[in-house]
């Protein structure tokens, strides 16, 4: 679905931080804001600039000098993992235009950074010639909440569609680079049935990739009687521990390697 935003350019200090999500040394993110204006993302509590956070989806800031400062960065700091996208979308559809997700990674991988990225958008599969060249620096994951495509609009009502990002997906594994599934944020009664967590392990099964999981994190902005999600918050609570239990069950039954993707945030 087409969705309408307006891209602001911008400059940045620095382009690499320092992460505190599990496994990554550093976070990159070129983008502010995200047009796949998902209902859940957390994201926006964590933008500075009150615009974008206020209006989530319909305003990207494009931090145009950032290949130049990471190039700066590159030869100061250690060599680590760098998550990309680990606040907003990296591949999300202004990456078409400006390519700096693309510039980015070159930069990264020639000076022996390793990059994770996180997509819900098949667009990475344009920069397939640097995965492939790099597999050893390299791995992708791919959220994929549901494979209902009207839960999809629901919740993710600009992201690509389900069928699409599972095929880049198995694009990825099939040219034998690194890959993953996320299957979250869960949210009781769209995409906790029994039916979709099956379904997601199999997926994982079927490519042998790891699944990582997270049930919906309630967040201030969620609680107002106006936000799509604030008939959900009380069964998120109430029903965490099931959903946790459920699919570690069926992890087991199909013998997935299935893990917790974020600690209480």
């Amino acid at each position: 679905m087409f969705q309408e935003f307006k891209v602001i350019k911008t400059r940045c200090e620095t382009a690499l931080s320092r992460s505190g999500l599990p496994g990554l040394d550093y976070a990159l993110n070129p983008y502010v804001g995200c047009s796949h204006a998902c209902i859940y993302c957390y994201a926006r509590l964590y933008t500075r600039n009150r615009d974008v956070g206020g209006n989530w989806g319909r305003i990207i800031l494009v931090k145009e000098n950032i290949v130049d400062v990471l190039r700066r960065e590159v030869v100061k700091y250690q060599r680590g993992v760098v998550g990309i996208g680990t606040v907003t979308d990296a591949y999300q559809p202004v990456e078409a235009v400006y390519k700096l997700t693309r510039r980015s990674l070159e930069v990264l991988l020639r000076h022996g950074f390793h990059a994770s990225i996180q997509t819900k958008n098949p667009l990475v599969l344009r920069d397939m010639d640097l995965l492939v060249t790099h597999r050893d620096l390299v791995d992708v994951g791919f959220t994929i909440t549901t494979l209902d495509y009207r839960a999809s609009i629901q919740i993710e009502p600009h992201a690509p569609p389900p069928n699409a990002r599972l095929k880049a997906l198995e694009k990825l594994v099939e040219e034998k680079i690194a890959s993953w599934i996320f299957y979250g944020p869960i949210i009781p009664g769209i995409n906790s049935d029994p039916d979709t967590v099956r379904s997601m392990v199999e997926i994982a099964k079927k490519l042998n990739i790891v699944l990582y999981y997270d049930v919906l994190h309630v967040k201030s902005f969620m609680n107002t009687p106006t936000h799509p999600l604030y008939n959900y918050i009380e069964k998120t609570r109430r029903e965490r521990w099931r959903i946790m239990e459920l699919i570690e069950t069926e992890c087991k039954r199909q013998k997935v390697t299935c893990r917790t993707g974020f600690s209480e945030m």
